[in-house]
């Protein structure tokens, strides 16, 4: 069946929380000085209002994504949107660090019921192949979209208001959500389902929430003792919650989905994707702000181009994948990608943001069709009722895939700077073992010392910073190029008409 207007317009109300929720990822470091002035929070509790709203959501994807094939799409929907918004207003008037913290939290949580919800909706929607396609590069664009324009938009906000603003956007989208869901959004769910299994919830959060947790604190500070054990806690309590489902009638994560190529292949090559990129931009958006001496929303409006691209990218991906195999015009695209992260190896310390923008741009236009044929793939190779299931699973790829990349190619860069940055004799013991932490600590040093010898130590830290810059690139590069001619291999024979190996379920359509 085709979809029409009813739906389409419905597309439309899904893509709205998902360009705020990606937003809502980005838009909170700009007001981080502005709220830590208001609140003054302690350093581990800043580093808490910043990080737990993605915790929440990592932890919490695959339990939502399984409650909304079991409650309903729609009804999680609103439910979690509704929590949003008050979760939003909560967190723009906090009058303290804990009660912020909080608030980022509930606001995690909520996140987590909508990114499954808005997906498995869209995969219900649009049966119809080519109709999927475009709909699920539309939602795709306005997620990849929100995350660059978010400190462009936080900007602007910050210029005119205080720092709650930027949490306030959230209110009248979750309002029309509201509004015209019942009207525009049909209701899914899974009849056959049994009840959602709470051990399972607790065994999935246990493992989820260390790993991550030990992936970002890692990219912090370094690999430590309590971040190895949090590690392989995590990882222990993963098989416990493994077994488990195996031995579950209706398991909480069906791992036979695994057993369907296209969805093991597409599920991996996003993670790779997602480790890649996010361990790139996170040294690129460093950068252009302490190498190219970049304020945040300088660095931001460079970044929009790259917005663009990705939107570009995705869009025309289901075009082509109808025109050439849906394998090749992944595999290509990320070949495009690797070609513009290689670009990075010309930024220098004194100069290159030219190189960096153009970079970022191709490679996020290579890596739109990666984005948007995977999910088509998660989606459309498993039965109906594990829709949700399914969405949540490839958006958990794609949050493990950030914080691994994240903490993987920072750790790299950290490295290669120690290595390589020559601090000068003449500089203060204190002072060069900050420069010889981090380029931040170079910067923070350099503010202490005479004009001569701060110049020294800043360049020396630049060149040092842009060498790990290089060094990153040409391995995320590398693990590009082998994926995507692993992907064109692994899904070289696999189809929608192949993949789904349980009869069609009964399902709840109003």
């Amino acid at each position: 069946m085709r979809a029409g207007r009813r739906e389409w317009w419905g597309l439309a109300v899904l893509a709205l929380p998902t360009l705020l929720l990606s937003l809502d990822m980005s838009v909170l470091h700009l007001a981080v000085p502005h709220l830590a002035a208001d609140l003054r929070p302690s350093s581990s509790q800043l580093l808490w209002i910043i990080d737990v709203y993605g915790f929440m959501i990592a932890g919490f994807l695959v339990t939502m994504g399984t409650l909304g094939d079991r409650i309903g799409r729609r009804k999680l929907l609103m439910v979690g949107g509704a929590a949003f918004g008050l979760a939003s207003i909560v967190a723009a008037f906090t009058t303290s660090p804990e009660m912020l913290i909080a608030a980022r939290a509930v606001l995690g949580i909520a996140g987590a019921t909508l990114m499954p919800s808005t997906l498995a909706l869209i995969s219900n929607m649009f049966q119809d192949p080519k109709q999927r396609g475009t709909a699920i590069a539309v939602w795709m664009s306005c997620f990849m979209g929100g995350m660059v324009i978010g400190p462009v938009v936080g900007g602007v906000l910050l210029e005119h208001f205080w720092w709650g603003s930027v949490f306030l956007m959230a209110v009248p989208v979750m309002v029309l959500l509201l509004a015209t869901a019942p009207k525009l959004l049909p209701e899914y769910r899974d009849t056959a389902a049994g009840r959602l299994d709470l051990a399972s919830v607790a065994l999935s959060l246990g493992a989820i929430l260390p790993i991550v947790y030990a992936l970002k604190e890692t990219a912090k500070d370094g690999v430590s003792l309590v971040n190895v054990l949090v590690l392989a806690a995590g990882a222990a309590i993963g098989v416990v919650f493994v077994r488990r489902q195996r031995g579950l009638a209706d398991p909480m994560l069906d791992l036979k989905l695994f057993r369907v190529r296209a969805f093991s292949a597409a599920v991996s090559i996003m993670l790779v994707g997602a480790l890649t990129m996010g361990g790139v931009f996170l040294l690129v958006s460093q950068y252009l702000q302490m190498v190219a001496g970049l304020t945040a929303v300088e660095a931001g409006l460079l970044l929009v181009p790259q917005a663009g691209a990705v939107v570009v990218g995705s869009l025309i991906a289901p075009r082509l994948a109808r025109r050439f195999r849906p394998e090749f015009v992944l595999g290509f695209g990320m070949l495009v990608a690797a070609g513009g992260i290689v670009l990075f190896t010309q930024a220098g310390g004194a100069g290159g943001v030219a190189f960096v923008v153009v970079g970022m741009s191709i490679a996020s236009f290579g890596m739109g069709p990666q984005g948007v044929l995977c999910t088509e793939m998660v989606v459309s190779s498993v039965p109906p009722q594990k829709a949700g299931a399914a969405s949540a699973m490839s958006e958990t790829s794609a949050e493990f895939g950030i914080a691994m990349g994240i903490a993987v190619f920072g750790s790299v860069g950290t490295a290669v700077y120690r290595e390589q940055v020559a601090v000068p004799a003449e500089v203060p013991a204190e002072a060069a073992a900050l420069a010889t932490d981090s380029m931040a600590g170079a910067l923070q040093a350099a503010g202490t010392l005479p004009g001569p010898l701060a110049d020294g130590l800043v360049a020396t830290a630049r060149d040092a910073f842009s060498s790990g810059l290089h060094t990153v690139a040409l391995i995320g590069a590398a693990i590009v190029v082998v994926f995507a001619v692993v992907g064109m291999i692994a899904l070289r024979r696999t189809g929608p008409a192949a993949t789904a190996e349980e009869p069609v379920p009964v399902l709840e359509n109003r």
